[in-house]
């Protein structure tokens, strides 16, 4: 595996405002967590943030959702509810993320100047 190379999943919520992101470090532990609510969110989302991407899509600039834009979402401020909403209701995705190509240690590269 290359270096910097990973998976990325993210479940995506299009709402009547703008659309919604919230991140999933254990995909296996989300797709438990969708049948049985009792595992913990803190288990599988990372960071527990929502992120709003300006109408978007899953794409584009990642801001932190504001209380008010929740609010007027979900109908509460309350993060977690937010975020359970988007689980229960969003559609997963997952990219691949290329690995960073190039010298490992600059400074024992034969081309360096002496």
């Amino acid at each position: 595996m290359t270096r910097g190379e990973r998976s990325l999943s993210k479940v995506h919520y299009k709402g009547k405002f703008d659309d919604y992101i919230v991140f999933v470090g254990d995909v296996q532990a989300y797709k438990k967590w969708l049948d049985n609510k009792n595992i913990p969110l803190a288990s599988f989302v990372s960071p527990f943030t929502v992120f709003l991407t300006h109408t978007q899509g899953a794409q584009g600039p990642y801001d932190t959702a504001p209380k008010g834009t929740l609010a007027s979402e979900f109908g509460t401020e309350d993060s977690d509810e937010s975020i359970k909403k988007i689980l229960m209701e969003g559609t997963i995705q997952t990219v691949n993320v290329p690995g960073r190509q190039g010298a490992t240690n600059d400074s024992m590269s034969p081309m360096k100047a002496h």
